[in-house]
């Protein structure tokens, strides 16, 4: 059995590599960029990685799993785990996200926040299909959708105030069935 927590390094390596774009002295769009692409696909790598060397196709159960109660008050447990449902659409987003990093190759407006909210994207994604928390899913929901809105508000085009309000409201509506 492998304890090592492969699914929060997951989770937390792209929110946190992405706090780190601020740090970064501005000379430019080319190395945030690539700092940005070395993250996603050290992600991506990482995750290949644990699901193909820890994780069993033949074991219907959730694997992987991660288990730390962190607010006592709140009944909040940073819980983990996947089953074989779960694999797709992670490495999906995985691979979808470090495609759309390359692909912004043109953006060169405030690219630090751009790459910055790419990455809390990507770990707001990822959150969502390995959480077994409620609670957490709801969070890491959310929290995706923040980096989603401001991408839209800032970066979407034409119709931009159209787009992000319909994806807001899209989602929010999605979300509020389960409440």
């Amino acid at each position: 059995m492998n304890y090592f927590p492969w699914l929060t390094i997951v989770v937390v390596l792209p929110i946190a590599g992405g706090s780190l774009i601020f740090l970064f002295p501005h000379r430019g769009n080319k190395v945030i960029r690539w700092y940005t692409i070395c993250i996603c696909l050290v992600d991506l790598l990482l995750t290949t990685y644990a699901f193909c060397y820890h994780f069993k196709l033949d074991d219907p159960l959730i694997q992987l799993t991660e288990n730390y109660k962190r607010i006592q008050f709140f009944y909040f447990y940073w819980r983990f785990g996947i089953d074989g449902l779960s694999i797709g659409p992670i490495l999906l987003t995985g691979f979808i996200t470090t495609l759309a990093t390359l692909a912004a190759h043109p953006v060169t407006r405030e690219s630090r926040l751009f790459h910055f909210l790419m990455l809390a994207m990507y770990s707001g994604q990822i959150g969502p299909f390995s959480s077994r928390d409620i609670l957490l899913f709801f969070i890491m929901w959310e929290l995706e959708l923040i980096p989603v809105y401001l991408l839209l508000s800032m970066w979407g085009g034409g119709r931009n105030v159209c787009i992000r309000l319909q994806s807001f409201f899209y989602t929010l509506r999605g979300v509020l069935f389960f409440y």
